[in-house]
């Protein structure tokens, strides 16, 4: 039996009557996009690994909790950010910024990117690269909004932040790489 045609609807129910090869197909189709997940936050490739492993044997061990098996892809996700915050937080607890010490300030969001295709991909490698070398607080926050596309109240959530400290720091995480970007645009 071929477990590669089926969709996820039948993949979780194998994986919950205990079939351990629906369980590596699912592993299979999942962890190169957990493990990017997990690694934009902790910034180490081992610890990444770790917690994508983790986060799969959670996510194994609870499917009977999820109620739409065709939210599997999203709520593993959930469970990877939870699990890399998680760890980035036990790793760095005496290296971190309180998010409610930092001072409101009105966002602005009138950049735009040109739609040139070779400056617009040259330009995403020089933001992303920018990004790592972020405040930890800054990069986390970035990154949740920016490229794994969750939303204020979202990120307030996975954080356990208020809104206002939430979008206070996403203004200030955008303002803080558009000053390192600038020398990288003048050129």
């Amino acid at each position: 039996m071929t477990l590669t045609t089926k969709n996820i609807e039948q993949l979780i129910a194998l994986c919950k009557s205990g079939n351990q090869l629906a369980q590596l197909e699912i592993y299979n189709r999942y962890y190169k996009a957990m493990f990017n997940v997990a690694y934009r936050i902790v910034k180490d490739r081992f610890e990444a690994e770790d917690v994508m492993q983790e986060a799969f044997l959670l996510a194994f061990t609870k499917l009977e909790n999820l109620q739409d098996v065709s939210t599997f892809g999203a709520w593993l996700k959930r469970i990877v950010i939870n699990n890399s915050i998680y760890h980035y937080r036990k790793n760095n607890k005496y290296d971190t910024i309180s998010f409610e010490d930092i001072q409101y300030k009105i966002e602005n969001e009138d950049q735009g990117i040109p739609n040139d295709y070779e400056f617009t991909n040259l330009k995403a490698k020089q933001v992303l690269e920018t990004l790592k070398a972020l405040k930890e607080n800054y990069r986390i926050t970035l990154t949740l909004h920016l490229i794994e596309g969750y939303d204020y109240e979202e990120i307030c959530n996975i954080l356990n932040i208020s809104n206002a400290s939430c979008r206070t720091t996403i203004s200030r995480a955008k303002e803080s790489l558009r000053q390192k970007l600038q020398p990288l645009v003048s050129h």
